[in-house]
This record gives structure tokens, C-alpha cells and sequence, in this order.
């Protein structure tokens, strides 16, 4: 006993200098929010709290990992970031939506956040500063493209300021105790699509509501009788349901791309990632000449998704992810290159990437 409790002393000693450093650390990011607000600076710098917890991973000797020091100093930079500033954020609602979860991931829970109804009232709502920032759903593994969330991006003048990759573990949930009883089932379309098989088996000849969103669908089902709703977890907590089964989605490695959209742009921050959109001059092979710079230029791209201009029939505007900052050598050279082949161009934002 005289041992363990010399190490718990130990562990006491330090646990004591670690809450030292983090006030002292605290002071300085009041000093540092005090001239961003003098400047018109942003308080929220995703690049710079990449730059932080990639030097510390370099520096690391264990036996912590590298997602541990993430876990922890992410929650460490929004306590600090509180100290500078209450950020406004929306995000696709109601209460408990996976993209709330993914926007309290990102900011931390002691903001100001507006749950909204749609995407595209998450986009207006930081394009007339209702709110500093947005979050959206861009991209699900297993249904792919969120094509409201690129079809904003036609409308609004915003960039793409940060992104996370989330895994989503989708739940039934009612307010009936059994899953036999369930007749009806609610949730959003992509939710509906990523859980077809648990459908199929569990849920045969339900009747399936399309509805704005999972958590909407559990604040519909709340007050339902023989109903369900595919959501998340959390949302059995905020509207009193119960939990008939989890973990129902198709896929096990399941994850939804959220990015944060605002009005400035970040600066490099070493590991990033870039999106732009852009329309084509109609002749042979000119989507095949636009892609060549970055094969040219040694740029890794990532995703290309096409859509309807809504101006012109059969005008597609493409949207393309790519490896790199828009403040890099090589990626100046090949926008240059495009950007003649092109009718119409977009920067979207280079941000910092995602694990």
C-alpha cells in the first residue's frame, strides 16, 4: 500500500502542474482572442489546431496514441477557444441529428448553436450572418454525394472552412417496447438506404415515411402508435424512446463526411485538402484535357461529382476534391491551366484534411 499510494502522490504532483499549464495556456489564448477580435481576425483556425496536434504526434513517445492526443487536445483547444469567444454555429436539426453531433464534435458543446430545417437554411443562415458557421452532411460511404449540399454551392457564395468523417451506427427507436409491433418507420432517405437489409429482414411489409431528417423522424415517432424511427442513439434520451435494436446500418464501416462552411478562407496548414467547381467549354475530350494538369502538376484527386448547372439543359457544373492548398506551387499551375478550359470556375476552399 506504501507504493501505491507514493505513485497516487506522484500522479496527484502531476496532475496538479497539468492544470497549471492548461490556465496558463488559457491566459495566453484570451491575450491571442483579444487581437484577433482587435484585428477582424477569426477565432476559429482549424489549420493552426491541425498544425498542433500534428507537432505534438510528431513529437510523441507514448505510451498514448495518436488518436489519444487528438481526443485530447482537440477538447483542450475548444476550452481555450471558449475563452476567446461564444462561436454561432447551425446545423441540419432537429436536436440530435448526426450532423449535430458531428457540429458539436467539431466546435464543442458550449457554443451557440441553431438547429435548422434544411441545408440550404443552414447555408442562407451563415451567407446573411445569422450564424458564423455551418454544418452539413457532403458525403455518406455507403449512399455517396449529399447532392443538396453541392447544389448550395451553386446559390451561395461560402467556402468550405473544415471537414470531419464521422462513423454513423443507426438505432429503431419507439415508444413501443417491441420491435414486432412496429408498422410504420420514419427517418431520412440516405438512413433509410444505409439499413435496406435490416429493413428487409426485421421490418418486412412496414410502411416507410421519408422525413427531413433521423432526429425528426424520432421526435415524429415520439407521439406515435405501432412506429419507429431509424436515428441515432442520443435521440432515444431526448424524446424518450426506447431502444429496439442498434447498430442496424448495412455496412460496419459507415461514415458521413461533414464539412463546416463559412465565409473566410484557411490558411495552409500542411496536411490539406482542396474543392473547386467548375463548367466546361463543350467540345471532344475537353473533360479529359481539364484533368490532365493534375496528373500534370503530381496532385492526387480525390473525388469528381457532376451536376446540372440549372441554367442550360444538359450543362453539367463538376465538382472535384483534390490533395494539396490552393496556395501551393503546383496547385496554382494546374487551376491556371484549367481554369482556360473553363466557362465557369469556383474555389470552394482548401481546409485542413481529414483522417
Amino acid at each position: 500500500m506504501n507504493r501505491l499510494e507514493k505513485l497516487r502522490a506522484t500522479i496527484n504532483n502531476i496532475d496538479t502542474k497539468i492544470l497549471k499549464l492548461i490556465n496558463r495556456r488559457a491566459k495566453i489564448v484570451k491575450k491571442i482572442g483579444k487581437i484577433k477580435i482587435s484585428k477582424g481576425y477569426n477565432i476559429y483556425s482549424p489549420e493552426r489546431e491541425k498544425e498542433i496536434i500534428e507537432r505534438l504526434i510528431k513529437y510523441n513517445t507514448g505510451p498514448i496514441t495518436e488518436d489519444d492526443i487528438k481526443d485530447i487536445f482537440s477538447i483542450i483547444m475548444q476550452i481555450c477557444r471558449y475563452q476567446q469567444k461564444t462561436i454561432t454555429i447551425s446545423y441540419l436539426g432537429p436536436e440530435g441529428t448526426f450532423t449535430h453531433l458531428a457540429a458539436l464534435k467539431i466546435f464543442g458543446n458550449r457554443n451557440n448553436y441553431i438547429a435548422k430545417e434544411t441545408i440550404g437554411d443552414v447555408f442562407y443562415s451563415v451567407e446573411k450572418n445569422e450564424t458564423e458557421y455551418g454544418v452539413v452532411p457532403v458525403e455518406n460511404t455507403t449512399e455517396g454525394i449529399v447532392t443538396h449540399t453541392l447544389d448550395m454551392f451553386l446559390e451561395c457564395d461560402l467556402y468550405i472552412c473544415g471537414e470531419l468523417n464521422m462513423k454513423i451506427s443507426h438505432c429503431i427507436v419507439s415508444k413501443e417496447n417491441s420491435i414486432n409491433k412496429i408498422k410504420y418507420i420514419y427517418s431520412h432517405p440516405q438512413a433509410i438506404a444505409q439499413c435496406k437489409n435490416f429493413i428487409n429482414t426485421k421490418l418486412q411489409g412496414a410502411k416507410i415515411f421519408e422525413v427531413s431528417s433521423t432526429a425528426e423522424a424520432s421526435k415524429i415517432v415520439k407521439n406515435k402508435k405501432y412506429s419507429a424511427a431509424i436515428s441515432a442513439e442520443i435521440t432515444a434520451t431526448i424524446y424518450n424512446l426506447n431502444i429496439l435494436s442498434k447498430n442496424i446500418q448495412d455496412m460496419e464501416d459507415n461514415y458521413t463526411r461533414f464539412i463546416v462552411i463559412g465565409k473566410h478562407k484557411v490558411s495552409n496548414s500542411g496536411k490539406d485538402k482542396t474543392s473547386i467547381m467548375f463548367s466546361l467549354k463543350d467540345r471532344v475530350g475537353i473533360l479529359h484535357d481539364a484533368l490532365s494538369p493534375f496528373k500534370k502538376y503530381n496532385i492526387n484527386l480525390t473525388k469528381i461529382e457532376s451536376r446540372p448547372s440549372k441554367k442550360r439543359p444538359w450543362e453539367y457544373v463538376f465538382f472535384v476534391d483534390f490533395i494539396g492548398h490552393i496556395n501551393d506551387k503546383n496547385v496554382k499551375k494546374s487551376i491556371t491551366e484549367l481554369e482556360n478550359l473553363c466557362t465557369y470556375y469556383k474555389f470552394l476552399g482548401s481546409y485542413p484534411q481529414a483522417k
